[in-house]
């Protein structure tokens, strides 16, 4: 094996039938990416520039994880913010820049604590992925979990769009199983998303009574929109939601109490709902349904700054959009078109040359440093409030 690329596996560890778990500590990576073929797999997926080293200031509370030798009881450390995100190699780019932009704006960036979702079967190995990230942030924090993709793909029926019936976008519904029990809380972002706020204010939020998830709610939302005409016209199922509340909110970002969602074993609610999808068509999205169903009416109401989503614009045509009214910490392009590929096919939408320094991907770092290129000073040009820049 080339030392090119070595890295030091520090242990396997295989969890419940969900995943197996990747601990992985810095070594002796210099690039990613770079001639050479051979069958390591970073070629087709990088290069990627690596980040500037963030380090925390003197206000923050020392976490007990040792950057050059990975202490495996940090997931107790009640310093860290824990944030989970899936990590394959068709959205690593989106990944990366979302990582850079949490640890670009957050107060205490050595104490926020990354886990990893990667799929057991994508074309470039969840030990390629994990390497990928490393070279890239080297002193990150994280962990790498291999999801099992059987174990959720005889529960996915089809969608609106293809991309939504991937089996890793249902990860979010196993962190209860794939995460250490160690970890009690943890913060779920997609991987379309870039923070331009300290990631502690979210990590704050206080879960009220016996609330499982907090995230923000949109509740003059058509709520009926998100389910069939099967659905509403089965003699009991409709009376299976009455009495919620019927405010949409987006999964894309979460604040999830894994306490609770173990001793709720909402893992199961949520499967009860797509056999039953199975069984009779009740939806047409992918993942997000058998949430609201579950959840909606019972979520911790979170300020609508934290996911100024549908950025991607609609699934069919991609189109552009603007920013909701009020001010931003995270924007997210969910829907069908992504940063990313619309910059590199010369046709971004406006908001998408927000996503673009943050990106990491050939070394392109540089066009981030002069932001009049973009055709405006700032995000705070775009926002009704600009107290978090």
């Amino acid at each position: 094996m080339s030392s090119r690329f070595s890295l030091t596996v520090v242990c396997l560890i295989v969890l419940l039938p969900f995943a197996v778990g990747i601990r992985l500590i810095p070594a002796g990576i210099t690039s990613v990416g770079g001639g050479g073929g051979g069958g390591n797999g970073f070629s087709k997926l990088g290069p990627f520039m690596e980040a500037p080293d963030y380090r925390n200031g003197k206000e923050c509370v020392s976490s007990s994880v040792n950057r050059d030798n990975f202490v495996s009881s940090s997931s107790n450390d009640p310093s860290l913010v824990h944030i989970a995100m899936t990590l394959d190699s068709e959205y690593l780019r989106g990944s990366i820049a979302a990582v850079h932009s949490v640890l670009r704006h957050a107060s205490c960036p050595e104490n926020v604590f990354f886990h990893f979702i990667a799929a057991e079967f994508d074309s470039a190995s969840p030990r390629v992925l994990s390497q990928l990230v490393r070279s890239t942030f080297p002193s990150l924090n994280f962990k790498v979990y291999i999801f099992r993709e059987d174990t959720v793909i005889n529960l996915i029926s089809s969608s609106i769009r293809q991309a939504l019936e991937n089996p890793l976008n249902y990860a979010r519904n196993y962190l209860g199983d794939i995460l250490d029990r160690s970890v009690e809380r943890v913060i779920y972002l997609d991987s379309d998303v870039i923070t331009v706020d300290d990631i502690t204010k979210l990590w704050n939020t206080v879960l009220t009574g016996s609330r499982v998830i907090g995230a923000p709610e949109y509740c003059h939302a058509n709520f009926t929109q998100y389910f069939t005409s099967g659905f509403w016209s089965d003699p009991a199922l409709p009376g299976l939601i009455s009495g919620q509340k019927p405010c949409y909110f987006n999964t894309g970002v979460m604040v999830m109490d894994l306490v609770r969602w173990r001793e709720g074993n909402y893992r199961e609610k949520l499967e009860q709902w797509m056999q039953l999808q199975k069984k009779k068509r009740i939806y047409d999205l992918g993942s997000l349904p058998p949430f609201l169903l579950v959840f909606a009416g019972n979520v911790e109401a979170i300020d609508h700054r934290w996911n100024q989503h549908g950025l991607g614009g609609d699934n069919i045509r991609g189109s552009c959009r603007s920013l909701h009214p009020g001010p931003v910490s995270l924007l997210h392009w969910s829907g069908k078109g992504k940063p990313w590929v619309r910059l590199d096919e010369k046709r971004p939408c406006p908001l998408d040359h927000l996503w673009e320094p943050y990106d990491l991907y050939k070394h392109k770092i540089e066009r981030a440093k002069d932001q009049s290129l973009l055709g405006f000073a700032s995000l705070s040009e775009l926002t009704d409030d600009s107290s978090f820049l």
